[in-house]
């Protein structure tokens, strides 16, 4: 008894160490014959932790231009970029990457009764998903809506990130008990 409470003691005042969040044992599903960026379908394994980010939307593009204009928010394919780009910060806040990612809804809207830019959209999207460097692509859907919250907004995307379950070293290779 003495033993686990100086090992409970011990490991109490170890610095709390960060694991790098890796999707191992998330399995992604391609559409057959498709190079299309995105996943079929996505399976998480028992054991994960769901992470589920809330919408997020761009930042202004242009600061000297007025807020109130397109011009200051730029056009789908920036809102996309500036959208991904904070969505990546706040993985990374979480110990998480964009290639933990496996669910994204993304909102477009179509501005001016024009159709939604989604060629746009994909020149973003594909800046960060199905790369060399990240090519873990997640499930997505993707909606044409009416309006967001601010009418210059063009793009709202929210993800759903996975951190597997993760042994530290130490934990995971103990020494048989004497």
């Amino acid at each position: 008894m003495r033993k686990t409470l100086a090992l409970a003691a011990m490991v109490a005042s170890l610095p709390v160490l960060a694991f790098p969040a890796l999707a191992e044992g998330v399995v992604r599903h391609k559409t057959p014959g498709s190079d299309f960026p995105i996943a079929r379908a996505v399976e998480v394994p028992g054991g994960s932790t769901t992470v589920y980010l809330s919408g997020v939307v761009p930042a202004v593009a242009k600061a000297d231009a007025d807020p109130a204009t397109a011009e200051a928010w730029g056009d789908t394919k920036t809102q996309t970029i500036s959208v991904l780009t904070t969505i990546e910060a706040t993985l990374k806040d979480l110990d998480l990457t964009m290639g933990d990612v496996v669910k994204m809804q993304v909102f477009l809207v179509a501005p001016d009764g024009q159709p939604a830019d989604f060629s746009g959209f994909m020149e973003g999207y594909t800046q960060f998903f199905g790369t060399e460097a990240q090519p873990n692509l997640p499930s997505r859907s993707a909606m044409i809506v009416d309006a967001l919250v601010h009418p210059q907004w063009l793009v709202e995307i929210e993800v759903t990130a996975v951190r597997p379950s993760v042994t530290p070293a130490a934990e995971a290779e103990s020494p048989a008990q004497n």
